[in-house]
């Protein structure tokens, strides 16, 4: 195709069906009442989740949040007054004109009305999308829904909201799920996440991995989200590595509450909320990260030290020949009973990638 010549992006409307009914339009129904909707697709940015930023970008600026207020009731959209809801919300008024306002009302919770729509994923053996009534637990949305956690493993947290959102330990297995309750135990409903995580998973690398997603997606407008969330990213890089102290962890937790407090939007004001739940629920995990320079669940490469126990090794060469960096060679000593020297792994050039361990077929390598 010729560099000059360009591709017109071919649109296609959905409400031509609609127009033709005259539900769409001018004077509908003869009404003398005139409506339409007018679609734009954003550029995808996490920020315009927070409504003023979504303003923002639909007038065709960068997407940023704008300081309250005045509100979008009251000066929104073009700056004229404006309601912004969720599709999600906007599906729910067909069924509740169709079937009434007590039939709604007759699921969910008292502060909680109707269902709830989650994207259910992580370790877990049926993921998908479920409704389910407000007020149901997470044992049975886990369990009896998602078919429970594969292998055997133990159900070790639950993470709700999207980035945003916090980690909900095993003691808040049978808590209802609605937005009153998720808030009140550190998360929050978000968008409908639900990320469920087993024992292999490490708190705080799960914390570090939110947090790198929203550095990533802060717009950059307030100080507080611009620079408190890196140095909240930089903070657990170090806890992952084994090079901080306790004090770190006073001082993280100290700017996470700084930052909910100070940021513009929302995006800054729910960043700290994986931070804070792990640091609340799963404080030992980072205490051995800090103190004994281990990570419990065998996850953050820097506090690996792999090795292979002599005793199992009956010198098959596998790891050897798998080790992408030559670290692994074979010892003089032969164990009793075995016909072949056992091999050795030298950690100073060892890169932890585990392929050594993926390839060990008598389990005779371990990481800790």
């Amino acid at each position: 195709m010729p560099a000059t010549q360009s591709v017109q992006p071919r649109v296609t409307s959905t409400f031509v069906p609609t127009r033709e009914y005259g539900v769409l339009g001018k004077n509908i129904f003869g009404t003398g009442f005139d409506f339409d909707i007018d679609l734009r697709l954003g550029a995808g940015a996490f920020v315009c989740g927070e409504e003023t930023a979504l303003m923002t970008s639909i007038e065709g600026n960068r997407g940023e949040p704008r300081p309250r207020p005045p509100f979008p009731a009251e000066k929104g959209l073009f700056q004229k007054p404006t309601i912004l809801n969720n599709v999600e919300t906007y599906a729910n008024i067909p069924q509740i004109i169709l079937n009434g306002a007590e039939w709604f009302a007759g699921m969910g919770t008292e502060k909680s009305k109707g269902t709830k729509v989650f994207a259910l994923g992580g370790k877990i053996k049926h993921t998908g999308l479920v409704e389910v009534p407000m007020g149901t637990t997470l044992r049975t949305v886990i369990e009896e829904i998602g078919g429970g956690i594969p292998n055997g493993k133990k159900f070790k947290a639950a993470q709700t909201g999207g980035p945003s959102g916090g980690c909900i330990s095993p003691e808040n297995y049978d808590v209802p799920i609605d937005y009153d309750n998720l808030i009140a135990i550190g998360s929050m409903m978000g968008s409908g996440g639900l990320i469920v995580m087993d024992e292999d998973n490490c708190m705080v690398d799960i914390a570090k991995f939110f947090l790198e997603f929203t550095v990533d997606e802060s717009c950059g407008k307030c100080t507080p989200c611009r620079i408190g969330t890196k140095r909240m990213y930089e903070m657990l890089d170090k806890i992952t590595k084994g090079q901080a102290t306790l004090e770190d962890l006073d001082k993280l937790e100290e700017l996470c509450y700084y930052i909910k407090a100070n940021s513009l939007c929302g995006l800054g004001q729910t960043a700290p909320n994986p931070v804070l739940s792990t640091l609340k629920n799963f404080r030992n995990e980072y205490e051995a990260h800090v103190i004994d320079k281990k990570c419990p669940a065998g996850v953050c490469k820097d506090l690996l030290m792999f090795s292979i126990s002599f005793d199992k090794c009956v010198g098959c060469g596998l790891c050897a020949k798998n080790c992408p960096v030559g670290a692994i060679s074979q010892g003089t000593e032969i164990a009793p009973g075995k016909k072949k020297a056992a091999y050795v792994i030298d950690t100073t050039k060892c890169v932890k990638c585990g392929a050594c361990m993926d390839n060990c077929r008598l389990k005779a390598i371990t990481k800790g």
